[in-house]
């Protein structure tokens, strides 16, 4: 059967107008992008999730779209609040991100997002297992990009949080039932400090070594120089000798003076903002 000349015209008229309705999605995409993004600016929270909504609706493809409402959500998440728009919007930050990475799965900015928030979540109450779900997302950031101090950073700050957690749960148990008690600051029991080791050695050595290379990468990096000495104050639990605990503790009290000498630089030579 042949097609008629005003056939194919009609089709002609008919992808026109449909790439002409495309070419207008996307303008109207990009229009509610920037407006979101000024009003995620001026702390009009609210409004921009409405805008990069919107966006998302006109163009799918707009990634920064998907980014900024992830952002946004997350932004309102409060760790800890268990009320149900508070949970719904960590997790509605979560489907963004994903959404993002399903299909870009090297993009740093959803990876980057994910940990963040699962360590937020995993915070307040404390979840060992969404700790290592967030380390999982850092380590996936130096798959890609192995020279970002960062995702370094974080993983030694998780490892630290999970150890502390365990030495405080350690003593508490052990003050349960002990004759006589330690403080927080006491060296622990020879038994009790073997069996610390035994549980969280790996973990705390995979932090120092972590925020070892964070430092390396970036050698003013002050926040990593106090986690560094938080957590070799646990390792300095799990010493069998007074000298090597000493040595831990030497170590991060030298750490300690070192974040002060670049925290005060820091405030003498500010960077110019930009």
């Amino acid at each position: 059967m042949q097609r008629k000349p005003h056939t194919y015209f009609v089709l002609a008229v008919v992808l026109v107008s449909a790439a002409a309705g495309t070419g207008c999605d996307k303008l109207r995409a990009r229009d509610k992008l920037n407006k979101g993004v000024q009003a995620y600016k001026a702390n009009q929270t609210d409004l921009a999730i409405e805008d990069f909504k919107q966006a998302k609706a006109f163009d799918p493809s707009l990634t920064n779209a998907q980014l900024y409402l992830a952002t946004a959500y997350a932004s309102q998440y409060i760790p800890g609040a268990p009320s149900d728009d508070n949970v719904r919007m960590g997790n509605q930050a979560m489907q963004e991100w994903q959404e993002v990475l399903s299909k870009d799965p090297s993009n740093l900015n959803a990876i980057d997002g994910i940990g963040s928030i699962l360590y937020n979540m995993a915070s307040t109450p404390f979840d060992p297992k969404k700790m290592e779900e967030s380390k999982s997302y850092h380590e996936k950031h130096i798959q890609i990009k192995p020279t970002d101090p960062e995702p370094y950073y974080w993983i030694g700050v998780i490892d630290w949080s999970i150890a502390f957690r365990g030495n405080k749960d350690m003593r508490e148990e052990y003050n349960r039932t002990a004759k006589k008690t330690i403080k927080d600051t006491d060296p622990m029991p020879p038994a009790l400090a073997a069996q610390f080791q035994e549980k969280y050695g790996a973990i705390v050595s995979e932090g120092v070594t972590d925020l070892q290379k964070a430092m390396e990468l970036r050698p003013d990096y002050d926040d990593a120089m106090a986690y560094l000495n938080l957590l070799l104050r646990q390792k300095a639990d799990m010493e069998s000798t007074p000298e090597a605990r000493e040595a831990d503790i030497k170590q991060a009290d030298d750490l300690v003076d070192k974040v002060k000498a670049i925290k005060q630089k820091k405030m003498e030579n500010p960077e110019p903002s930009s």
